[in-house]
């Protein structure tokens, strides 16, 4: 789990995120972030719907590897921004870590949220 000064509290934070952030997507994942310069750490949150899996077991599990994969990466940002990570696929469940982490280095260089130095 990221530490509580990395996370999100509250809806409203979300839906500024969701109507004003720019948005990478593939076909398991959607990554919206927006530069918020009223902060001094970078927010995340990690969103898998009922939709995408009915299992309340195996959202938590998307959402821990998530988790789990973006808890270094975060010192690591460019900037201070709030991500949302949408998770579109229930694939994610059972894919292996490997290739979890090379699809989310991927999206997040596409994204243009690594630090290249």
């Amino acid at each position: 789990m990221v530490p509580t000064a990395f996370r999100f509290h509250g809806h409203n934070s979300l839906r500024f995120v969701y109507a004003n952030g720019k948005a990478v997507r593939s076909q398991y994942i959607t990554i919206k972030w927006v530069k918020n310069a009223r902060r001094s750490k970078p927010r995340l949150s990690i969103v898998v719907s009922k939709k995408v899996l009915k299992s309340a077991v195996g959202r938590n599990r998307i959402r821990r590897r998530l988790y789990e994969y973006m808890r270094p990466h975060l010192s690591s940002l460019p900037d201070i921004y709030d991500i949302v990570i949408i998770v579109t696929s229930s694939e994610l469940r059972d894919m292996p870590a490997q290739e979890l982490s090379t699809h989310l280095d991927g999206l997040l260089e596409k994204a243009q949220l690594t630090s290249t130095a």
